[in-house]
């Protein structure tokens, strides 16, 4: 089973009213969330690990995993209020104002979750849920304790409006990338991270420390896969965008779909990886993500859509 661990929230999406006025529509979102549905979509054994509400928006976010065959073992029911994500579009990208303070998402602490299963391969972490406490030091927590049993999948997500502690923030995703077996980044991303820096030095380096494979995304110019022989280009497939909300998630899903697939989520053999194998990976992850930016909202392909 991959586990995927951090926030699941509502994303309120611009929208019109019959008469025209501006408006805001929910829908289920949060990047965690967004790859657990879509592992779920692709047929996978795969379980969600976070903080929700009982109010009616976690409801429609626990309906929503159950509909995507999600597991709901790792989930943690509370009192709390849901984490609410306000989104604006922008030339087709979104850009986003949390509500989050004392949310069931945010408050998750190590007492809440259950022991990982033997069952459990992997565990997927990033985004939002890595920035603010208590929920960010809870995740660190539980990937170190997993570390040497499962692989560990990090995808840093970064939303620089959250981020009030800039050092703090950094020095933990530096150690989360230690951590790491699998790292899909941005070049945003990378740029937040390493401003004005060479990201491939960066790459080089992770590499040299344990992750077995890294890759870049670039938005519409396709991505760049690496491990420490290989270094392979995916290009974009084209299509007709309709927006890039959760683009990246399905790309993180597609990723380790696929390598869940072809068997190679064990750490000896992502260490000995193949070119082909790799390139098998991101050019179902592209795919996956071309179909999501075809449609409105984070809506990841089903299995029978590949």
């Amino acid at each position: 089973m991959i586990v995927c661990c951090g926030e699941a929230l509502i994303d309120f999406l611009p929208a019109q009213t019959l008469e025209g006025a501006k408006a805001f529509q929910p829908f289920n979102g949060g990047s965690i969330y967004n790859v657990a549905i879509a592992l779920g979509r692709l047929g996978h054994d795969v379980g969600y690990l976070g903080g929700l509400s009982e109010d009616f928006f976690g409801q429609m976010l626990v309906e929503g995993l159950k509909a995507s065959n999600v597991d709901l073992s790792y989930v943690a029911m509370s009192a709390r209020a849901s984490m609410l994500a306000f989104v604006n579009l922008k030339d087709g990208q979104p850009q986003y104002a949390f509500v989050d303070e004392g949310s069931a998402a945010r408050m998750l602490s190590t007492e809440q979750i259950a022991k990982i299963s033997d069952q459990v391969t992997t565990l997927h972490f990033g985004s939002i849920s890595l920035i603010n406490e208590p929920v960010a030091s809870t995740l660190e927590q539980l990937a170190k304790i997993n570390k040497d049993r499962c692989i560990i999948s990090l995808d840093p997500n970064i939303r620089p409006t959250v981020v009030v502690d800039r050092e703090t923030y950094l020095a933990r995703l530096e150690r989360m990338i230690a951590l790491a077996d699998i790292i899909k980044i941005s070049d945003e991303d990378m740029d937040w991270i390493y401003p004005n820096a060479d990201h491939k030095s960066y790459v080089r380096k992770w590499l040299e420390q344990g992750t077995a494979l890294v890759i870049i995304t670039r938005g519409s110019e396709g991505a760049t896969a690496f491990t420490n022989i290989h270094e392979i280009d995916q290009p974009v497939e084209k299509i007709t965008v309709s927006d890039t909300v959760g683009a990246g998630d399905t790309f993180t899903a597609g990723l380790l779909s696929s390598l869940e697939q072809q068997g190679l989520l064990q750490r000896e053999k992502l260490a000995h990886i193949s070119a082909k194998q790799w390139k098998q990976a991101t050019k179902l992850a592209a795919h996956a993500a071309a179909i999501t930016v075809s449609r409105a909202g984070a809506n990841p392909p089903w299995r029978h859509e590949i």
